[in-house]
């Protein structure tokens, strides 16, 4: 019944391509990993999404769906409902792995899908960038760079939305440049970036497309813990990660330093303190030595003189 209702599909012409968007051909490295993302529209949201193998519709068989897992662990699915988005992963790649379909499950009525091909090389990707999911923070400014060794016009588009084909452009309300200056090398800016600007981007080269992952969240803030750990060290640690340890006897070393230094001092300063207080006591000393022989030479002066009584008559002899 399901091989009946595809082949009904395709010969009414009903492709689904105005049901699923996503890219149409992506080169990649034999052994690695691609995740491609396939755009559905709303009233698709509680439906079943799949991913099916295959380079005819009408035979490809179905490898991964969202209520059934792939036990083999080579292909994943997630489903996010909030942007219409359903991600599908291919792991360990081969070159046999070259023809796959996005494809929405439809109850008694034929499947929607569309066609997506990978071009697997052991050489170097002819499109490729250097991180497929990347994050990048409100507000602030991110770079992409797309690696190509092909010809054709250059693009950053995202997925479902409008593209900038220029040096300049924007895509929703986030401001986009892109320069060709290194060589083999396309570089792309967003500018001014918004939590609404999270979703599935592609770059692309001619007939071939990469596509990124942008996820915009507010800039965590640094934090320092000191973790005290068993040999004797101290950790310094900066939002979980480790950024600069010590030994606690260097730690102790300096402080004994400064407290023989502070105590030296100290002794200095008494000593200095208790000759002054001397010089201070021996000084008042004297003053009032000086003092008490000032009263004493006052009181002699003040004694009363001695006189002798004046004689009344002339002396006779005998």
């Amino acid at each position: 019944m399901a091989l009946y209702l595809r082949i009904l599909y395709i010969i009414t012409g009903l492709t689904g391509v105005h049901s699923i968007t996503t890219v149409s051909e992506v080169s990649v490295k034999t052994g690695k990993s691609i995740s491609i993302p396939c755009l559905y529209e709303p009233k698709y949201q509680n439906r079943v999404k799949y991913l099916c193998e295959g380079p005819k519709w009408s035979s490809c068989s179905d490898v991964v769906k969202t209520n059934k897992a792939d036990p083999s662990g080579k292909y994943s699915i997630s489903d996010d409902k909030n942007q219409f988005i359903f991600t599908v992963t291919i792991n360990n790649l081969t070159n046999k792995n070259t023809d796959y379909w996005c494809v929405v499950e439809i109850n008694n009525g034929a499947d929607y899908g569309v066609r997506f091909q990978l071009s697997v090389t052991r050489d170097t990707p002819s499109l490729y960038v250097d991180h497929q999911r990347i994050t990048g923070y409100i507000g602030e400014n991110i770079t992409i760079r797309c690696h190509h060794s092909n010809s054709g016009e250059m693009k950053w588009c995202r997925l479902g939305r409008n593209c900038v084909t220029g040096s300049s452009g924007s895509i929703d309300a986030a401001a986009v440049t892109a320069h060709m200056r290194d060589p083999n090398v396309f570089t792309v800016t967003m500018s001014g970036l918004r939590s609404e600007d999270s979703g599935w981007y592609w770059c692309a080269k001619g007939d071939i497309q990469i596509p990124v992952y942008l996820n915009v969240s507010e800039k965590p803030i640094t934090t320092t813990a000191h973790t005290f750990t068993g040999d004797g060290t101290i950790t310094t640690l900066k939002n979980g990660q480790q950024r600069a340890s010590f030994d606690v006897k260097i730690l102790i070393i300096r402080l004994s330093v400064l407290i023989f230094f502070v105590i030296v001092v100290l002794f200095i300063w008494l000593i200095l303190r208790r000759k002054q207080s001397k010089a201070d006591s021996s000084a008042t000393a004297m003053v009032d030595q000086e003092v008490i022989y000032a009263n004493v030479g006052n009181i002699r002066r003040k004694s009363p003189e001695m006189s002798l009584p004046e004689s009344d008559g002339e002396i006779m002899y005998s």
